[in-house]
């Protein structure tokens, strides 16, 4: 399985630009006052899923083969993912199922529903759904993995490339990583049109699989996790994803649950902005990496803002 290429995100871009949005890249002064450089923000939480994956979801999708289309899709997910391929196959026609673990976001659950996609639940957490799915599920249907898919994560691409015109001259772009399809397609973007950019992942310090297989250069599997950032909850890294970030990304940091929620306030406070927890997490990473991004331009991905209400109460009234 080959990476994706610049040309490849291009292609993508007249897809994803006739069904999607253009979301803002945001500049707060309050926001880089507070963290002591230039800080714009990507506002993914906008987009029609509420979350960036729905761009992948779009892109592939919409280059199904009669046959795939068909057989329906089938994806597993904690939700971001399951609402790109909810919402993709309800545009292009195509029934989708999305197998989620027990216990997910029921915001998530209920706005796939939504979108006309059949929820199975299996496991306790992704992965467990995950080993079902590839197990039962995909010998019927298209299965449509989260982050080994070049067609998916040169959609997500756009993003970045949106981001690189609205800002050319970025020093730092910084995203949240779960199974990697973000900063390996910001990796794409940014180092084929500048290489001087510094793309720097976010893990869960609770969820830190990937970031401790990009630290050791193989692949390190968890038995757990512990964070309340679902989209982070990954217990294995990706093998495509993995491979890209290897190649590209500058540094990946991790962050805990309490740096997360308080990041959620700082966005909600400084650009009205709701964020979950994957969401935050770059603006939790670039608290914690202020003084090397003094003086810099900095683009913080706000990846998804599908926040449970009850979560997000407790945030604000334990941060706010």
């Amino acid at each position: 399985m080959e990476a994706p290429t610049l040309r490849d995100v291009l292609e993508a871009r007249r897809v994803v630009g006739r069904h999607l949005r253009r979301t803002p890249l945001m500049y707060s002064k309050a926001l880089s006052r507070e963290l002591g450089f230039d800080a714009h923000v990507k506002c993914e939480n906008i987009q029609v899923t509420g979350a960036f994956k729905v761009r992948g979801g779009v892109n592939l999708v919409s280059k199904l083969s009669d046959e795939e289309r068909k057989r329906g899709v089938v994806a597993v997910s904690t939700g971001n993912h399951g609402l790109s391929v909810a919402y993709a196959a309800s545009l292009f026609g195509v029934e989708a199922t999305i197998v989620m673990p027990e216990g997910s976001n029921p915001y998530k659950v209920q706005a796939i529903r939504d979108l006309g996609a059949k929820v199975v639940f299996k496991g306790g957490d992704y992965d467990e759904a995950k080993e079902w799915t590839e197990k039962v599920a995909a010998r019927e249907h298209r299965y449509i993995h989260s982050g080994d898919e070049p067609l998916l994560i040169a959609g997500v691409g756009t993003l970045y490339l949106e981001i690189l015109e609205d800002l050319p001259d970025v020093d730092y772009i910084i995203c949240p990583v779960g199974g990697g399809s973000g900063a390996s397609a910001a990796c794409i973007v940014a180092k084929s049109i500048n290489p001087g950019i510094k793309v720097v992942g976010v893990q869960a310090a609770g969820a830190p699989a990937v970031y401790l297989s990009w630290k050791s250069r193989k692949p390190v599997k968890m038995e757990r996790v512990d964070t309340f950032a679902e989209g982070l909850a990954t217990r294995a890294p990706f093998k495509l994803t993995l491979e890209i970030m290897w190649k590209h990304l500058d540094d990946m940091v991790l962050v805990d649950d309490e740096e997360i929620a308080k990041a959620i306030v700082l966005l909600l406070k400084s650009i009205r902005q709701v964020a979950e927890g994957a969401g935050a997490a770059s603006t939790a990473a670039a608290a914690k990496l202020r003084e090397m991004l003094e003086g810099k331009k900095v683009a913080l991905v706000l990846s998804g803002g599908n926040i449970e209400y009850e979560r997000l109460r407790e945030i604000l009234a334990k941060y706010g």
